[in-house]
């Protein structure tokens, strides 16, 4: 017999395995959960299915079904989550998020907050928002890239977080919303992201990808929270927007436009963004051309309740105030319009203009301009993940998706005001907010 180290090195490892006891090999199950869902809402049929277990490993959707057939394939030693007495349903996704930003950073307050300060600032904000639910998000715009190491270090499993689809900042025209225009010109400050002609739009676009943004971002037009610009006037023109799309698309990217004003939707529409951000002044050919091409609208609505109710707190010019007051009621009713006509619609909140967490307050103002309470939460999950490219991934629990899941009392088709109070969140089948303990 060969001495034992000649051995080849996989027999010495089973060798080993089986000279250990049984409890230090570990349960068959070990790594398995199995969820028990009292009502899961299937976001595709809208149905309610009653006494499910979604079964997971490694992460991931394995099962989902009755107790009744997945029960017979729960491992010994799986762990088991009893969510019997709630609603369950997949992770939100809001797709328009500014985590590194706070209300308190609006207008001549921001101009102390450091870059690193910011990323700092994202930190806090993504564990917010990943215990109120929201389990992926899409960050469109941010200073210094402070949202891709944001991201990174969210996925390195350094701070808790939602998955995040990132931008860096933002592109935007000398002067435009997306520029810094609150400084005397002697400071000579302008915003990242700005670049104007078609040749620097796309090299703006190759420095955001190269620096590691997973979406662009565009201001088509002006903004509210902006100094001196008209949120209704087009600030790109169809040649640059047109050069950033092409561009965008041609490196793999989706676009993601900042628009307010009718034509610098169309114009956007026209060259291709995949999706329209606040939408604010929609007509009846936006609506029809976004129809037409299958363009997300992300409008995002709830913030003009919070603003409003909260300006004196935040450091608004008086050019800021008056916008938002002229911009953000209007919004409602074009909106309200594209909801109606039937425009492909995608959650998003632009949290960040109020705070972090409250995202779900927009279910409620979507279902009050004329959405199904069910329509609301697709956009929140189906329609996010197709948007964001990754249907694959999220926005459902499925075989083989993410095993990101919340849990809420009540029954959100019939008050989605429930979403607000989210008890239980899930992400890639670690429980990151407990349930409260039964009393």
């Amino acid at each position: 017999m060969k001495p034992l180290k000649f051995l080849p090195l996989v027999i010495l490892m089973a060798l080993a395995a089986a000279a250990l006891p049984a409890w230090a090999q570990g349960p068959a199950g070990a790594g398995v959960v199995a969820v028990k869902a009292g009502r899961l809402l299937d976001v595709r049929s809208g149905n309610y299915l009653s006494d499910q277990i979604i079964l997971i490993e490694a992460g991931k959707v394995r099962e989902v079904g009755s107790a009744r057939s997945v029960q017979p394939q729960v491992p010994a030693g799986a762990k088991v989550i009893d969510l019997s007495r709630y609603t369950v349903l997949p992770g939100l996704i809001d797709a328009h998020t500014h985590l590194t930003y706070d209300p308190d950073m609006q207008g001549y307050r921001g101009l102390g907050i450091s870059i690193p300060r910011e990323a700092l600032i994202g930190a806090r904000n993504a564990r917010l928002t990943l215990l109120a639910g929201f389990t992926t998000v899409r960050n469109v715009g941010a200073s210094g890239y402070s949202d891709i190491a944001l991201r990174d270090a969210i996925n390195a499993g350094d701070v808790p977080g939602p998955r995040m689809v990132a931008s860096g900042p933002a592109l935007g025209i000398t002067g435009g919303h997306c520029d810094e225009d609150l400084l005397a010109p002697q400071f000579h400050a302008f915003a990242l992201g700005v670049a104007d002609g078609v040749p620097a739009v796309m090299a703006k676009v190759r420095e955001n990808i190269k620096y590691g943004a997973d979406v662009i971002k565009l201001c088509a037009t002006g903004g509210v929270l902006s100094q001196g610009d008209n949120p209704e006037s087009e600030q790109y023109s169809p040649e640059e927007m047109r050069a950033i799309i092409t561009e965008t698309h041609r490196l793999g990217r989706k676009a993601a436009a900042h628009a307010h004003g009718a034509v610098g939707i169309r114009d956007a529409v026209l060259a291709g963004v995949d999706s329209v951000e606040h939408g604010s002044f929609i007509n009846e050919e936006d609506i029809q051309l976004m129809k037409d091409r299958g363009t997300y609208l992300v409008p995002t609505l709830y913030l003009g309740d919070w603003l409003l109710e909260n300006y004196q707190k935040l450091g608004l010019t008086d050019n800021m105030l008056a916008k938002a007051r002229y911009v953000l009621p209007e919004a409602r009713k074009h909106v309200a319009r594209a909801f109606q006509e039937g425009v492909k619609v995608a959650f998003g909140t632009d949290a960040a203009v109020y705070p972090h967490g409250l995202n779900a307050h927009e279910f409620a103002v979507m279902v009050k301009l004329g959405m199904t309470p069910l329509a609301s939460i697709q956009a929140a999950t189906l329609n996010g993940a197709d948007l964001l490219g990754r249907s694959d991934r999220v926005g459902s629990l499925e075989p083989g998706h993410f095993a990101d899941l919340i849990a809420v009392e009540g029954d959100p088709l019939q008050d989605v005001t429930v979403l607000q109070n989210v008890k239980v969140v899930m992400k890639g089948g670690e429980v990151v907010k407990e349930a409260p303990a039964a009393r």
